[in-house]
């Protein structure tokens, strides 16, 4: 059952007050928990939703790797409860980090340090799946798919609503006292604003020309149950272009395996290319090795258009009431660092304290709210353009001052994050977005930083005799 709506005021002609959220995925449905207190809310959804796990076409990123890290997963839960142990139940793996992680970084192999977070680990369908029953559960909250949003209604000062094109090919419009913006990288806010004689916000892109392919494998038998996440990153050092992979354990005795390459480095949809590619394009064979002994169960899926883009509305000077957006449409993240999700889902969470505090329909309400929600972005940002914009062509100007000088400081973190435990767990809290970038600052950290790794650098992976065992390698 959900809990006990907060009282609700009416809006300003008396009626129940209303929000509209466009996109029913992950940002789009978390918004509509954190809304659902305070108003009736309607997710429109252009799809036709599976009733489970399923793909559609407006994720063709889901066959990809995708994870929820801790800071993400809290967030969930709290806006959610019960998704977690839910989604455990289905088959999700709560990995700990380090603990059950094999990583080569740039600087080598990641030592397996004692737990310091953890990241939940499923196929994006069913995480979704499992999020959008406990969603819809919810008796505040309608879903309207196989809907078309065609374009906001208001003023320049003020939305009002939104006009749709049902699936019954019928236009209306719904009236909202929010309306929340979720329908990701196609986002068409810029120019909703832009009709309405409003300034465009400023816009930064960062584009390595990622591609990024994926397979399912059923893991060796022995290996369908605590096996760790190996992860073999690519490395913006070289020059020349970034190739990396990951092996996932997933639900159901899988692994989805995704492998990714910048401009001049791309995997392609090739079955056969695919393993060639892990075995001699990354910059080490174990996920080749691994796959060995594993089979495959789909064919190759291949995605593109997945550069860094942030639009900064939290900036605009001017921005109208009752307009909030969120998730991808707000800032779309490079998939490789695993962020999305959880970025959505600290926004949402933001999202709801704002509005719990000022209250609904307070002037300004919209604006607070897209500061709030642009925060939890920050962190996940800065961490993919601190690699990202060292790779050739993903920005007409190159890196700029701050740029490198994060970069080469998160370099040398992560160099002694190799052999130094305290500083490789005050780098899990930031990437795990459990906290924010400033603890990688304190004098701890950086007298320990300049000390280098404590311990000497690992010559091979640190897989388990065990794990090797069960992987079926020799």
């Amino acid at each position: 059952m959900p809990a006990a709506p907060e009282r609700r005021p009416p809006s300003a002609d008396g009626r129940p007050a209303t929000a509209v959220v466009l996109g029913g995925s992950v940002a789009g449905l978390l918004a509509a928990r954190a809304l659902a207190p305070f108003a009736r809310v309607t997710v429109v959804e252009r799809d036709a939703l599976p009733a489970g796990p399923g793909p559609r076409r407006g994720v063709p990123q889901a066959r990809h790797a995708h994870q929820l890290w801790s800071g993400g997963a809290h967030a969930l839960e709290d806006l959610v409860p019960g998704t977690v142990d839910r989604l455990r139940a289905a088959g999700a793996h709560r990995q700990p980090v380090t603990t059950n992680m094999v990583v080569l970084s740039p600087y080598g192999w990641y030592r397996r340090w004692d737990e310091s977070h953890f990241m939940l680990l499923c196929t994006r369908d069913l995480l979704e799946a499992t999020l959008r029953a406990q969603v819809l559960a919810d008796g505040r909250i309608e879903l309207l798919d196989r809907t078309e949003v065609l374009s906001l209604d208001g003023t320049r000062t003020a939305v009002d609503g939104v006009r749709v094109r049902t699936r019954d090919g019928a236009e209306r419009t719904l009236r909202a006292g929010l309306v929340v913006d979720a329908t990701g990288r196609a986002s068409r806010t810029p120019r909703w604003l832009a009709d309405a004689g409003l300034p465009a916000p400023q816009r930064r892109e960062v584009d390595t020309g990622l591609v990024y392919a994926s397979r399912l494998y059923r893991a060796p038998e022995g290996a369908r149950d605590g096996f760790p996440v190996v992860n073999v990153q690519q490395d913006p050092r070289t020059g020349g272009p970034g190739r990396g992979g990951v092996l996932l354990p997933v639900e159901d005795g899988r692994w989805l395996v995704t492998l990714f390459g910048t401009t001049g480095g791309e995997p392609t949809s090739d079955t056969a290319g695919f393993e060639r590619y892990a075995r001699e394009e990354l910059r080490h064979p174990l996920i080749a090795d691994l796959l060995g002994a594993a089979v495959p169960e789909t064919e190759v899926s291949l995605t593109r258009a997945t550069g860094n883009r942030r639009l900064f509305y939290e900036r605009m000077r001017a921005w109208p009431e009752n307009l909030v957006v969120v998730g991808d449409a707000l800032a779309a993240l490079n998939p490789v660092y695993g962020h999305g999700m959880s970025v959505a889902a600290q926004g949402a969470a933001a999202l709801r304290a704002t509005v719990r505090r000022h209250g609904w329909g307070t002037p300004g309400l919209a604006g607070r709210a897209q500061r709030a929600v642009a925060r939890p972005v920050g962190a996940a940002w800065d961490l993919a353009l601190g690699q990202d914009v060292f790779y050739p062509g993903p920005t007409h100007d190159g890196p700029s001052a701050r740029d490198r000088w994060t970069a080469a400081y998160v370099g040398r973190l992560m160099h002694t994050a190799t052999g130094n435990g305290r500083v490789a767990r005050r780098v899990t809290d930031v990437t795990s977005l459990e906290r924010g970038p400033a603890v990688l600052l304190s004098p701890r950290v950086l007298v320990a930083a300049l000390a280098g790794p404590l311990k000497p650098a690992l010559t091979d992976p640190p897989l388990t005799a065990e794990e090797r065992k069960a992987a079926g390698l020799t």
